[in-house]
């Protein structure tokens, strides 16, 4: 919680106000990051109460790489102001997690495109080459942030492994 704290207060004093698309105002403070050592327990770093089951319900939802709300609404609505008339959610972090649409060429030079399962990949990579420098999971599809109600505000997580423990850097 300290390195969260210390990095509000950075933002706090050195930040700069930047109008949004929502008219709610944020202060800015460009490159800040923490680290979070995952072997501590759960990184939930922020000053607000928090619903856990609610919490959970939703990073689980992530992890199934749904892009629809009806599972979720049964145990939080956070999402459903961002959804769609039929509960599809496009800019779903979850689904890019697990259906990143990656363009590549086939045999015949053609373009295709196919979906990643980005977790699937970290966690097979950490357990093949836990010092890979390519654990990366991304949620930011340009195409898709462009025409989104909502892009996605963490687009960004990397792990690294040092001396067998495992820790991430969220942008």
């Amino acid at each position: 919680m300290k390195q969260y704290l210390d990095l509000v207060q950075t933002v706090m004093e050195n930040g700069v106000r930047k109008k949004t698309r929502t008219g709610v105002d944020t202060i800015s403070y460009f490159g800040a990051f923490y680290k979070v050592d995952l072997s501590d327990g759960f990184p939930l770093l922020t000053t607000k109460k928090m619903q856990w089951k609610s919490l959970l319900r939703e990073v689980l939802w992530y992890l199934s790489g749904e892009n629809h709300i009806r599972n979720l609404r049964h145990h939080t609505k956070i999402w459903d102001a961002w959804a769609d008339e039929n509960g599809v959610l496009e800019t779903a972090y979850g689904y890019y997690w697990r259906h990143f649409p990656s363009a590549q060429r086939n045999k015949n030079g053609e373009w295709v495109v196919r979906e990643v399962d980005q977790i699937q990949y970290v966690i097979d990579e950490i357990k093949r080459n836990p010092n890979s420098r390519r654990l990366v999971i991304s949620a930011w599809e340009p195409g898709n942030a462009t025409t989104s109600k909502l892009p996605p505000c963490h687009y960004t997580f990397v792990f690294n492994v040092n001396d067998g423990k495992l820790n991430c850097h969220l942008t």
